[in-house]
């Protein structure tokens, strides 16, 4: 799979509105790619196909869940959570991609886990402060994106953690796990995290 199959794939499946979006996601994993030293296609690639899943219906996506046993119980209760790792295994097995971070990248980037790869927080982080974002916090945690990745990712996963609060809907343990290890690594190195916490 080359990028510009990956575009081609993406153009023609979804709506103009997410295509713009994933080409956004794209842009900025690029930079953070550069600033990190991660390999600018394999950021590509996971950041165009990040929601590869997005292409089926909930249905859809919940059948194949089920039928290969690949998420669990909260998984299932949330059909929000369903597309990236179902995604993830639609583009190992309808696109042949079997690269293991890209497939990380993709099935972990709504939630987060603690233990990720460097790529995979890339693409977590760039989906959250793509240029055409105006979610609350946005602007500020792009700010710090590209001098500062784990403070970054705090602020990107305690907003997304306190917008699904709000709404009454099911934390995934995994987003939790992420956000202890990236408070656990900061204080490890020191770093002063007030201003993160409080989001």
């Amino acid at each position: 799979m080359n990028i510009s199959r990956a575009r081609e794939i993406l153009k023609n499946n979804i709506s103009n509105n997410l295509f713009i979006h994933s080409i956004g996601v794209e842009e900025m994993a690029l930079r953070l790619a550069v600033t990190y030293g991660v390999n600018g296609e394999k950021a590509s690639l996971a950041a165009l196909l990040h929601d590869y899943g997005k292409i089926f219906s909930n249905d859809r996506l919940y059948r194949i869940a089920l039928e290969n046993d690949l998420v669990d119980d909260i998984t299932l209760q949330e059909p929000a959570l369903l597309h990236a790792p179902v995604g993830a295994w639609l583009l190992q097995w309808e696109l042949g991609i079997d690269d293991e971070e890209i497939l990380e990248a993709v099935k972990m980037h709504t939630t987060g886990i603690a233990g990720m790869s460097l790529l995979a927080k890339i693409i977590y982080l760039a989906d959250y402060i793509e240029p055409g974002r105006t979610c609350p916090g946005a602007k500020e945690i792009r700010e710090v994106a590209f001098s500062d990745l784990e403070r970054a990712l705090l602020g990107a996963v305690n907003l997304t953690i306190k917008y699904v609060l709000e709404r009454e809907k099911i934390v995934h343990p995994n987003s939790i796990s992420f956000r202890n290890s990236l408070v656990l690594s900061l204080r490890k190195n020191n770093q002063e995290l007030q201003g993160y916490e409080a989001y």
